[in-house]
């Protein structure tokens, strides 16, 4: 049984080829459409369905700050699409993985991977030892403005073409590629418009209760609220392969910095559009210049920019970090001087979680308690509202569960980091504030 054949009946891609959403087409999953999506030909000449489309409002909230709001471009595709969209997902994350190995530069990416079998906290953790280990040090954490949303189409099919060893693209590899760079969408909104539906929890649960969003009458009407992206760069964030297609963009510029990197005793890490560089220091002239070479090198690939406002510069040394941001730019967050890496933060002695994880935990926390305690614990109908749900979700009663919950998360860091680390100090005390919530 060749590798494709055995993903495709295992239990774990049909269980996530599943899903409860109605889109454009009827609801399939890999086990009733395998063979269909496994036959070249017919990825090669299939008819891709318009993304779905929506902004997702994210409210981020920050002890210091206070609320923000984060808009995300949601984009989900037609079941079949998925389907397909993940098993050519499954065969590029194959041919990744051997690439990757190949070019050693296996440490590197710690997102989308199939084959890394260990979590964020160890990898956070590694990232802080090393720093630790290597005082004085320079430690460069970088993000880039809209990652996806700026690949370059022709950049990523030369990506593509080098890890199949081909010169141009297979049909079948083409129709994929084509159709997620060259994607169109309906927006979500207008869908609900057209079906009479309110664009709220309700409306969302009647058009999913329906066989498909649209009636194929319905479809051919209206194709004029169907946009295509007609620009040479962006795909869309959230497919099935948008995930590999980010490493694979990724690959050359990784091979080049963890050569340049690993050279001077240092460590490269990417996490999707995040990343870390650790560089010991002997010699500090030596280490800025090394730093300015990596912000050019990456500057110089198409659909690559630093943001600015995200990209920090530091030096550690004898327990203390210092923020050198401004020796490069001066948008750069000259007050910030702890180190935040995949959830966790660094001050120079201790690693706590995030803060802005810790506030979101708690606004949730807080927001699920006020909905109880504003109606007086009863709903409209007068039944009492239970506090499980709360407790499940939000409390240390909820983290043994099978689904488990923050906390869990934080049980789990805190056996990897010791519990001497005091990782869950701003955690430890959550029963007595939800109790306090619930008696406001």
């Amino acid at each position: 049984m060749d590798s494709i054949t055995e993903w495709l009946t295992s239990e774990t891609a049909i269980k996530k080829s599943k899903k409860g959403y109605a889109h454009f087409d009827q609801r399939t999953d890999i086990s009733k459409c395998r063979l269909y999506i496994s036959n070249p030909n017919s990825v090669a000449k299939h008819g891709f369905y318009p993304f779905i489309h929506y902004e997702k409002i994210i409210k981020k909230y920050h002890k210091n700050s206070g609320k923000k709001i984060k808009v995300r471009d949601i984009c989900y595709a037609a079941h079949i699409d998925r389907c397909i969209y993940q098993l050519y997902s499954h065969i590029l994350n194959e041919l990744y993985n051997k690439e990757i190995k190949r070019l050693e530069i296996s440490s590197v990416p710690v997102a989308y991977r199939t084959d890394l079998g260990i979590s964020n906290i160890q990898i956070a953790k590694h990232a802080f030892d090393f720093i630790k280990q290597s005082s004085p040090c320079n430690v460069m954490i970088g993000d880039f403005t809209g990652f996806f949303d700026n690949l370059n189409h022709e950049y990523l099919k030369a990506r593509w073409c080098n890890l199949l060893g081909v010169e141009y693209l297979p049909n079948d590899h083409y129709a994929v590629f084509k159709n997620i760079t060259k994607y169109s969408k309906w927006e979500l909104s207008d869908i609900y418009k057209i079906n009479g539906l309110e664009n709220n929890n309700s409306g969302w649960k009647q058009l999913n209760s329906m066989n498909r969003v649209l009636s194929k009458k319905q479809f051919q009407d209206n194709r004029s609220q169907i946009t295509k992206n007609t620009n040479p760069f962006g795909i869309p964030q959230g497919s099935p392969i948008s995930a590999i297609l980010a490493n694979l963009y990724m690959i050359d510029i990784d091979k080049i910095i963890h050569d340049i990197v690993k050279s001077i005793g240092g460590i490269y890490m990417r996490y999707s559009d995040d990343f870390i560089i650790v560089i010991p220091q002997s010699n500090p002239n030596f280490s800025m210049n090394v730093i300015n070479k990596i912000n050019c090198i990456f500057n110089s690939i198409d659909g690559l920019t630093l943001e600015p406002s995200k990209t920090q510069y530091y030096i550690f040394s004898d327990g203390q970090i210092i923020n050198c941001g401004q020796q490069f730019t001066n948008k750069n967050d000259a007050i910030k001087t702890t180190i935040d890496f995949l959830g966790f933060s660094f001050d120079g002695s201790k690693i706590t979680i995030r803060s802005k994880t810790i506030s979101k935990y708690y606004y949730r926390m807080y927001s699920k308690a006020k909905t109880i305690t504003k109606n007086k614990g009863y709903t409209k109908n007068g039944k009492k509202i239970s506090k499980e749900n709360l407790y499940k979700r939000y409390s240390i009663r909820g983290a043994y569960c099978k689904k488990g919950n923050f906390l869990s998360y934080v049980e789990r860091a805190k056996a990897s980091f010791g519990s001497k680390k005091n990782i869950d100090k701003n955690t430890k005390y959550h029963m007595q504030k939800i109790n306090k919530a619930l008696k406001k």
